[in-house]
């Protein structure tokens, strides 16, 4: 056997960093490098940033915070019209007060010393609710930023992350001696899961499953009572007033089992959340089938026009009630799906029994 037809001796190499070339190895009969124009690229795979990214229904909840509840009122030319609005009214009153006790001291100096009290009253009653005002603005900011923050630590599997915001969640709920149970189940279960992702769903099944059930049966019973007193109304500005009236005291009792009751600036910026969620997803909760919707408001019309109404009606306050538990949840639906109207009020579509989970 001649040297020339041995077979090449086995050899030992280097695996360089993705994306470099690999080191130029000699042939004997060429003499040039085997490897000379072969580049090792790193493909990214599809499927995994796909798997990666948030879900759209996410991303909807998110736009609708950031328009709403994520932070402080927003100073473009509404609000600095309504700011100098605001602040020419103040003055006028202002100015009408201080006539008044300079009258009232005009008259009798008591009279006048009555006067100063109540105007100091005044002033601190209008403190305390600006205080509570502010409160309450930021607490939906904080609402909105862990729901956020949630979202990519379950996203991320990120598990310093997971910890730092379930222990925040845990102290959103810290006042409310009926989570107390789960809170302490929660505090042992913290220190002994590695997973993220799974302290998360733990942390949701523990704390927010409860306050869904609670949530799913305020939707269902506000759509009872617009479906009935719709179709038994006599007059159609009276059912627009009540529908109105159902769905703010709706809003305000969801925001109040999640987070907290709103004052009257803070339930304007959730009632822009809820607005923006409903015109993102066009109206329609996930999960729901537009022609269940119309096929059930068609059979109903059929029996009588009210009770048609009193469908549309209640499937109205329905997608604006999911809506508002989307928004105001402070963590994303992860162990479950997020419910639709069919899942909350399947008495609209002829069902005999509510989703109890």
């Amino acid at each position: 056997m001649t040297a020339d037809s041995r077979p090449p001796r086995p050899r030992a190499f280097r695996l360089d960093p993705v994306g470099q070339v690999a080191p130029p190895l000699a042939t004997p009969d060429s003499g040039r490098p085997a490897f000379a124009d072969t580049t090792i690229e790193f493909q990214p795979d599809p499927y995994s940033r796909e798997a990666e990214a948030l879900p759209a229904e996410e991303v909807a909840i998110e736009a609708a915070q950031r328009r709403g509840m994520w932070g402080w009122f927003s100073f473009g030319w509404g609000g600095l019209f309504w700011s100098a609005l605001g602040s020419l009214v103040s003055l006028a009153i202002g100015l009408w007060i201080d006539r008044l006790i300079e009258d009232l001291f005009a008259r009798a100096p008591a009279l006048g010393w009555i006067g100063v009290t109540l105007a100091g009253l005044a002033v601190v009653s209008l403190g305390v609710l600006g205080a509570r005002e502010c409160l309450g603005i930021f607490r939906q900011s904080h609402i909105a930023k862990l729901h956020a923050s949630l979202a990519a630590a379950h996203l991320a599997d990120d598990r310093d992350a997971a910890r730092r915001q379930v222990a925040t969640l845990a102290g959103l709920y810290a006042q409310r001696p009926s989570t107390a149970q789960a809170r302490a189940e929660l505090a042992l279960t913290a220190q002994e899961i590695v997973d993220g992702r799974d302290l998360i769903d733990i942390a949701e099944r523990l704390l927010l499953r409860p306050i869904d059930t609670q949530v799913s049966r305020e939707i269902a019973e506000a759509a009872k009572r617009v479906s009935l007193v719709t179709a038994i109304s006599p007059r159609a500005i009276l059912d627009l007033i009540f529908v109105v009236a159902q769905i703010i005291r709706l809003i305000r009792r969801i925001a109040e089992l999640y987070s907290g009751r709103p004052g009257f600036f803070g339930f304007v910026k959730l009632a822009k959340s809820v607005g923006a969620h409903l015109a993102v997803t066009g109206g329609m909760a996930v999960g729901d089938s537009l022609v269940q919707q119309v096929v059930g408001h068609g059979i109903a019309a059929k029996l009588s026009a009210r009770l048609g109404e009193g469908v549309l009606n209640g499937l109205l306050t329905t997608r604006v009630g999911l809506s508002a538990m989307a928004v105001c949840r402070p963590m994303p639906f992860g162990v479950a799906a997020q419910p639709g109207v069919k899942d909350v009020a399947p008495f609209l579509f002829g069902g005999s029994q509510e989703r109890d989970t």
